[in-house]
């Protein structure tokens, strides 16, 4: 780490935000790692583990448009209180349901569903609002890449925490954890002290907007082919992660805490891509981090895919997740360093389509193919299709002219 690491924390806001998330986001990763094992132990089924990612990010998928469309058009300040509120309902929600011991998977699921409507909302409204955050844009990619480490921090203590507490005090305490911990983040949004934002225009329909936005990316390839890159990499290489459970009790004849740890291994991997990220130097191409953080991505997996020693699956495991997060958090830096800021909310909600909305189609699949190739050869296929995505992008790469190298759109303040 150097001086540039932090540079986006001399924005008051976004000091606020970054606290509040930490904590929020700490008891979000200890509910996914929740659920998953609950979903896992009530049915036994690998396909069900694929449903309940599905239950939570393809409704995220479906309103996706509408939320890109509602964060440009009403205040993203109201909009993400609002959605944190409710998020903060659903987990007491979880919470009453599973203390009271009356529950099965689709109540579960039917709770995830909500969530991901929720997010649909979110997801857009938050992403946009960190530029809001920022004083100097020039430190946006800085607080970008901070965003990374920050999620992937809060994975890298979440499930081990959740891992500890599901062994030893319940299921219930890690969704009454979660409920808990939307204080933190709710309280820094209400201490927070955004300029006032120019009213948005609202003379044309929302379908008209969202054609506007679509019309928008067709016409900037540096966004549109970072989002095919996404869409791809969420189809076919990120439902990895709903296999997880399966390595953790079927190959390593463990128990909850060693699903923690797996996942928690993912985290330090991500945490360390997002540091990298944060460290570099203004004039990097993006690009190219991008693709060669791919092929890192499918070599992890590729190691980690047949690993029978848990400490070295351990180790493979966070090789791939910094691949995973250089190539994902860069694609989120060249689009949000080059989107207009009239079409923000907009192109965001494409970004969480691509890389949000299609796990879950591709999770579905995963996890039915993997009942018939077994659980480590579909995650050795997944490694060889993210090493395909990183070397196809290079090619593209390598034919672009120097004018088609994206442009960054900063505006000072």
């Amino acid at each position: 780490m150097n001086i540039t690491t932090f540079t986006a924390f001399r924005s008051r806001n976004y000091r606020l935000y970054f606290a509040g998330q930490s904590v929020s986001l700490i008891g979000t990763w200890m509910q996914k790692t929740a659920v998953s094992w609950v979903v896992y132990d009530l049915t036994h089924s690998k396909w069900m583990l694929g449903v309940s990612l599905f239950a939570t990010m393809f409704p995220s998928f479906l309103f996706s448009f509408a939320g890109g469309v509602a964060a440009d058009r009403y205040d993203r300040y109201r909009l993400l209180l609002l959605t944190q509120l409710i998020s903060m309902i659903q987990a007491i929600a979880l919470t009453a349901l599973v203390f009271f011991k009356h529950y099965n998977v689709w109540e579960i699921l039917g709770l995830s569903v909500l969530l991901g409507i929720v997010n649909a909302f979110d997801v857009p409204a938050r992403q946009s609002l960190v530029y809001e955050m920022v004083d100097n844009k020039e430190d946006l990619p800085n607080a970008l890449a901070l965003n990374s480490s920050m999620v992937n921090l809060s994975r890298l203590i979440g499930p081990g925490l959740a891992g500890l507490a599901i062994e030893y005090l319940g299921t219930d305490v890690c969704f009454g954890l979660n409920a808990a911990s939307f204080i933190a983040v709710i309280g820094s949004l209400l201490m927070m002290r955004l300029p006032k934002r120019p009213p948005s225009l609202r003379n044309s329909r929302g379908l008209d907007q969202l054609k506007d936005g679509f019309a928008y990316i067709k016409a900037t390839p540096a966004i549109a082919t970072v989002l095919l890159l996404l869409a791809a990499n969420s189809f076919f290489v990120l439902p990895f992660a709903t296999l997880i459970p399966v390595y953790a009790r079927d190959i390593f004849q463990g128990s909850a805490s060693t699903f923690g740890a797996i996942d928690s291994a993912i985290g330090a991997g991500a945490i360390c891509g997002g540091i990298y990220l944060a460290s570099l130097k203004p004039g990097h191409d993006m690009r190219k981090i991008m693709a060669i953080n791919s092929i890192i991505f499918g070599i992890g997996l590729i190691l980690f895919s047949h690993s029978t020693i848990y400490a070295v699956a351990l180790a493979f495991a966070v090789i791939a997740a910094f691949g995973m997060m250089g190539q994902t958090t860069s694609g989120n830096t060249i689009i949000q360093t080059t989107v207009a800021p009239e079409m923000r909310g907009r192109v965001i909600s494409f970004y969480a389509m691509a890389y949000f909305g299609l796990q879950p189609i591709g999770a579905l699949i995963i996890g039915a193919l993997a009942q018939y190739t077994g659980v480590q050869n579909m995650v050795l296929a997944e490694g060889v299709i993210s090493l395909l995505i990183g070397y196809f992008y290079f090619q593209f790469i390598r034919k672009q002219s120097p004018s088609e190298k994206p442009q960054e759109t900063v505006v000072t303040s």
